[in-house]
């Protein structure tokens, strides 16, 4: 069987490579000179297949800060702004769709100094 990052890619338009910081998990993008970043403005866009292949292959091999490095699609809006090109990308750029139980007990405290109060 042949690893994905030895298939050959087709791109269809802008593509990103994107990942997950080990330490935290935060959605991390690769940058121009190799680094990480997590604005998607910041990440490196192409839509060469090559170029991507080699984003990809050099960012799998940074194991140490990021995990699960894949080719992610992009939109490039009319005033240049980068914008996640699939509801996947969306969701991992901005979070959780639902409240998660911590923030719905959060929201269900009363506030200091009500308790009891008629």
């Amino acid at each position: 069987m042949t690893s994905p990052l030895q298939q050959k890619i087709k791109i269809a338009g802008p593509v990103v490579v994107t990942a997950n910081r080990v330490g935290d998990g935060a959605v991390i993008y690769r940058g121009p000179a190799g680094e990480w970043t997590t604005q998607l403005h910041q990440a490196v866009v192409t839509t060469d297949g090559t170029q991507a292949c080699l984003l990809v292959e050099a960012a799998a091999a940074d194991g140490l800060r990021a995990i699960d490095a894949y080719i992610a699609p992009v939109k490039l809006a009319r005033d240049g702004q980068v914008l996640p090109g699939n509801l996947r990308e969306r969701i991992r750029r901005g979070g959780p769709t639902i409240d998660l139980p911590a923030r719905l007990r959060a929201s269900r405290v009363p506030a200091e100094g009500k308790l009891g109060a008629s």
